[in-house]
């Protein structure tokens, strides 16, 4: 048998267990998973495949024996969550954070389930954390010990890794909020936009899987018991909290957004106007200076040798006397 926690090649399995309904489970490989046969009586099968494999699609329908709509829904690159139930089986598409290398927060990783309470299919295009967290619980024989707890502890998983994302979040918009706004204003908005960004991408999307939770919590089948149901609806609750602090992330950002904006237009009103003053003080002495330039006989002062002395005292004076205007009209 190959490892049982890596791709065996040639075959779109990630990794299988059967479970022993004690939290436990037992590896089963690609060739032993085509020959198992589901039962009333029959362990559970929890298979976490990749979907972009060639065959997933042909394999779902041919041995697994779903529907042709429902498999092209479970292989294809539509990841809006939803979910749904199918007769005795429920379908749902499901996100959760990217926190591979070099992802955003908003760039999220979508997962399709697959379940009839005897075999439970999860598929994905892109790695995908969760499952090899649920994984290692079972390998430790504290896991799940159904497909309705297993489908629980996935969206529970997803959830609480959600709330990583945020607290990341608010912890930078409180170092911002405590950040000197002068130092680099650029660079502040830059990474408060950025924040906005993710805010909105998680918001965006884990507003449909709200409502998709809802459906597993209210349209599931029987195979789903009481104690899934609750436990799915806690998590709900949980998400419906997390999708409130992304409000007040977004506001603060928004705040910090403003205030920025505000201080550099502050800013640049003040160097308008004091432009303005400098403009009127040196406009009348540009006219004098203009007047006193032109190149026209009977200039006067032409040949007295005190004139320049006169002429700058003459503008000093102006200079003088429109301070004294600009302070009286409180202009500075």
């Amino acid at each position: 048998m190959s490892n049982p926690t890596e791709t065996e090649p040639g075959t779109p399995l990630l990794f299988a267990r059967v479970l022993d309904g004690e939290g436990g489970g037992r590896a089963i490989d690609w060739a032993e998973i085509q020959q198992w046969e589901p039962g009333p009586d029959s362990p559970v099968l929890w298979m976490h495949v990749c979907r972009n494999t060639p065959g997933v699609y042909e394999w779902l329908q041919d041995q697994v024996g779903i529907p042709e709509p429902t498999a092209e829904l479970l292989t294809s690159d539509d990841t809006r969550p939803r979910a749904f139930r199918e007769g005795n089986t429920l379908v749902a598409t499901l996100r959760g954070i990217n926190f591979n290398p070099g992802a955003e927060p908003e760039d999220m990783i979508s997962m399709q389930v697959w379940s009839d309470g005897t075999r439970l299919i999860t598929l994905r295009r892109h790695p995908l954390q969760t499952p090899r967290q649920i994984l290692a619980k079972i390998d430790r024989g504290a896991g799940p010990g159904d497909a309705g707890a297993i489908v629980t502890a996935l969206t529970e998983a997803m959830v609480a890794r959600m709330n990583a994302s945020i607290v990341d979040m608010n912890d930078h918009i409180d170092q911002l909020e405590h950040q000197d706004m002068d130092d680099d204003p650029e660079e502040m908005l830059q990474k408060i936009a950025g924040i906005r960004r993710n805010c909105l991408g998680l918001q965006r999307h884990m507003g449909p899987q709200h409502v998709a939770l809802e459906a597993i919590s209210r349209d599931a089948p029987p195979w789903f018991e009481d104690h899934d149901r609750r436990e799915i609806a806690e998590t709900i609750d949980r998400l419906r909290r997390y999708l409130d602090d992304i409000d007040v992330s977004k506001e603060s950002a928004v705040v910090l957004m403003d205030e920025l904006r505000t201080r550099a237009l502050a800013s640049n009103e003040r160097a308008t106007y004091m432009l303005t003053i400098v403009a009127g003080i040196f406009l009348p002495l540009g006219f004098l200076t203009g007047l006193l330039g032109i190149n026209v006989g009977g200039m006067p002062g032409v040949n007295d040798g005190h004139a320049f002395w006169w002429v700058t005292g003459v503008c000093i004076a102006i200079i003088g006397v429109l301070l004294a205007i600009f302070k009286r009209l409180r202009w500075l």
